[in-house]
């Protein structure tokens, strides 16, 4: 089993950059997928990126051409922490983030991930 704790929210202006992570107990924690997904008010919670556990592969939400190229996943399987680098913050990246994972491949189905953290809000202002 595996705990997630998100960190790294907060305020930001339009074009601003954030880090957040997302930190996880357990000894077998590079034995899973780690993902980011993202739930504005009113909408549906959507993937943003994935890292699978050796850090081989990632991927970004389809949705986001404009995530790709600002945002940047990656793991550190020493510290047990998946940072999400998100660069040229835009109003339409306000939301609470959340990480999940599951101990098996990578996908983009939220339905597929087994663990999940209390997540934490940016919000982008103009």
């Amino acid at each position: 089993q595996v705990q997630l704790v998100e960190s790294g929210g907060g305020l930001v202006q339009a074009g601003g950059s954030l880090r957040l992570s997302c930190a996880a107990s357990g000894r077998t924690f590079s034995n899973y997928a780690v993902v980011w997904f993202r739930q504005a008010p009113g909408k549906e919670r959507e993937f943003v990126a994935g890292v699978s556990c050796t850090s081989l592969r990632t991927c970004y939400g389809k949705h986001t051409d404009s995530v790709k190229g600002r945002f940047t996943i990656s793991r550190d399987n020493a510290k047990n922490t998946v940072p999400l680098q998100m660069d040229s913050l835009e109003l339409e990246d306000t939301a609470v983030y959340y990480c999940a994972a599951r101990r098996a491949a990578l996908t983009e189905n939220i339905d597929d991930y087994d663990y999940w953290g209390q997540g934490t809000q940016v919000t982008v202002s103009s």
